[in-house]
């Protein structure tokens, strides 16, 4: 299908080329709980969020006016668990009232965005991206995948935001990338990674040694098509270093967009020592890395994202390597000066670490089966 990119489009590919940032929003999900909507539950990991496009999608338009308000260059829609969703359909009175099917949902998902823009006097400014958990597990979803690209007919988002992705399963991952490659829309993908590898919601690793088959992967979906690579869904502390590290494999735009605070059920549980400014300067760090487009996961609100614009305006990406003793690119190369405010390990009243959640180093010895991403689900690589 021929390239179906929109002017608003073609205006971030332009902040990019002129190495100005690109804005994200925050945390829907989590932002959404914040504003106090009754009877919503970010526990329900589930349709994390999407319940609000059933039973409150005024809601879910305030959360992207104030995203909108705040001078993003990008917003995504609600809608990051909708492959699940025809599964909770089946399973349980999703919308008890009856009146949607997921389907209908995905597109109400783009069109409350548009409306935000629209409403908020942005039009043409403002991209709308479908987010869309990548981390695609069953073949079963290639299936909803393929049917998601037909509510695109009607109501196309300006790009397709593949997030949270943690393993690259060749029989699942590709096939489900390629599915959204056809529909002609620019598709960015974004990973739970750092240098670490794999990494989780709490800042935990898992998984074995891989060396570089992440950066192979990355050059491998730059020649396919995908428009930019991103992190999210980590810890800010586990941000630095990744982006230097990806910039050997690939040319694609690379960006960054943590989370603040961590998933404590029934919900989210707010990280209110990382202020607005804080979280910029954390950010004004990731854009001297290479960071070429930035905002933030669950957790980070308005108000940080606010923060990030402003401190963020007039800078260029960086090539800083930490390891290398190299500086990053600074307006007038005026290094800064405040101490960043990074958050520290929580721990008890014993001094016991609880988030992030220590976990040992897995090492292979000589004439040990070495593990496999097959074997860590449990699935045989013979």
């Amino acid at each position: 299908m021929a390239d179906r990119h929109t002017d608003v489009y073609r205006r971030v590919q332009r902040l990019i080329a002129e190495e100005q940032p690109v804005i994200l929003d925050g945390g829907v999900a989590t932002e959404l709980e914040r504003i106090g909507i009754k009877d919503y539950r970010t526990s329900d990991k589930s349709h994390w969020g999407i319940w609000a496009l059933y039973h409150a999608p005024h809601s879910v338009l305030e959360v992207h006016r104030r995203y909108v308000d705040v001078g993003c260059d990008v917003i995504s829609t609600n809608t990051w668990a909708i492959i699940s969703a025809q599964e909770m359909e089946g399973r349980t009175a999703l919308d008890q009232r009856g009146r949607s099917h997921w389907m209908d949902v995905a597109r109400m998902g783009v069109r409350l965005a548009r409306q935000a823009v629209e409403e908020g006097g942005r039009a043409g400014q403002c991209a709308v991206a479908f987010s869309l958990n990548g981390d695609v597990s069953q073949r079963s979803h290639l299936g909803t995948l393929e049917l998601l690209s037909r509510a695109f007919e009607s109501d196309p988002p300006d790009l397709i935001l593949m997030e949270t992705i943690s393993l690259i399963r060749d029989d699942l991952t590709v096939p489900a990338v390629e599915a959204m490659l056809r529909t002609g829309l620019p598709v960015w993908l974004s990973f739970r990674r750092c240098r670490h590898g794999v990494c989780s919601v709490y800042g935990n690793h898992w998984g074995g040694p891989e060396g570089d088959l992440f950066g192979r992967s990355a050059h491998e979906f730059e020649r396919m098509g995908v428009g930019a690579l991103l992190m999210n869904c980590l810890p800010v502390d586990h941000v630095p270093d990744m982006l230097p590290w990806l910039r050997d494999f690939t040319d694609m735009p690379l960006g960054v967009y943590p989370n603040l605070g961590r998933y404590l059920d029934p919900g989210w549980r707010f990280d209110e020592r990382v202020e607005p400014e804080d979280y910029a300067l954390l950010a004004r760090h990731w854009r001297e890395e290479g960071a070429q487009i930035v905002g933030g996961c669950c957790g980070v609100t308005p108000e940080h994202i606010a923060a990030v614009r402003e401190r963020l305006k007039g800078t260029r990406p960086g090539l800083r390597r930490e390891a290398a003793g190299a500086s990053g690119l600074h307006p007038g190369g005026a290094p800064e000066t405040r101490t960043l405010n990074v958050p520290r390990p929580w721990t008890d009243e014993q001094g016991r670490t609880l988030y992030p959640l220590p976990f040992p180093e897995i090492v292979c010895d000589a004439g040990v089966f070495r593990p496999t991403q097959g074997s860590f689900l449990g699935v045989s690589s013979e």
